[in-house]
């Protein structure tokens, strides 16, 4: 067998916890994920993982291993683009994980200029919220809103703002009045947004200080965005939603903003890479052109 396709194979099994997962990602029988190991196994005379039934580990002698196979793919990677002269031309396959709205209305657009530029780059986009871990599920990189919980092993880079607005429609608020203040949201019917059986707080930035958190009462609770604005139109309630989600209802009338004059919350955007001794041309790309474009399309 080949020394380095069995150390990418080891790698990917180690990165995703277990030869199913890897063979899945690589596009392989599960037997054959374990047949390469088994060949660097034998061909170093070590045991490099612990295998149950249940679970996997990574001997001592493995744990090394790994750490130097990762060091040698990406040399190999590296070397293979500038003997072929295709240092500038990225090639392969790139794993995308992705918020479902905010990947179709902003990140997707984006790619697909890459798409169309790169005909060597080949896209494997995954939507879902919540989002897919970038190990378990085997991601180049991921797409990310509002804060990011402590990941240790994991690179993040924001490319974007999204402003978040509070509308609702007209009719509304001829039946129930314009709130003049952030405490009168208190008062009115608010559509809220329940993610992971968690309601979280409207937020409304405060100079030098955290933000201001508004828990609005609402009996509507939705875990799709797009419903809310939809709810919102219909004359519902209040919604607190990304700007760029809402831009053409503001724009038609069938929405207006409230509190015109508050400061809107930036939610923050972020990629996410595992880290590497050196970043892939093809994740390089994708980040950069995120980071040019997503400004533009979540203003």
């Amino acid at each position: 067998m080949d020394r380095l396709a069995s150390m990418a194979v080891f790698v990917r099994a180690v990165d995703l916890g277990s030869f199913a997962a890897a063979a899945d990602a690589l596009e392989m029988s599960a037997p054959m994920v374990g047949k390469h190991v088994r060949f660097l196994e034998e061909r170093l005379g070590v045991r490099l993982l612990n295998r149950t039934t249940r679970r996997q580990s990574l001997t001592d002698a493995g744990q090394a291993y790994y750490e130097r196979c990762r060091v040698v793919l990406a040399e190999a990677d590296a070397a293979d683009a500038h003997a072929s002269g295709q240092s500038s031309e990225p090639r392969g396959r790139l794993r995308v994980t992705m918020p479902a709205l905010l990947g179709r209305h902003c990140v997707v657009p984006t790619l697909l200029d890459l798409a169309r530029k790169y005909p060597a780059l080949e896209f494997d986009l995954s939507f879902g919220d919540p989002i897919a871990d970038l190990v378990d599920g085997g991601y180049d990189l991921a797409i990310r809103t509002g804060d990011l919980n402590p990941q240790s092993g994991v690179i993040a880079r924001r490319i974007a703002r999204q402003r978040m607005v509070v509308c609702a429609s007209r009719a509304y608020l001829r039946a129930h009045g314009k709130p003049r203040a952030l405490e009168e949201i208190a008062q009115h019917h608010a559509i809220i947004y329940r993610r992971s059986g968690r309601v979280r707080p409207w937020l409304f930035p405060r100079d030098g200080e955290p933000p201001l958190e508004v828990w609005p009462a609402g009996r509507l609770r939705l875990d799709d965005l797009e419903a809310i604005a939809d709810a919102a139109t219909k004359g519902m309630g209040l919604a607190w939603l990304p700007s760029w989600l809402v831009r053409e209802r503001l724009q038609s009338g069938t929405l207006v903003t409230v509190l015109p004059d508050q400061p809107e919350f930036p939610y923050d955007c972020h990629a996410l890479w595992l880290p590497t001794p050196r970043l892939p041309l093809k994740v390089r790309l994708a980040v950069d052109a995120l980071a040019a474009a997503l400004p533009k399309l979540v203003a």
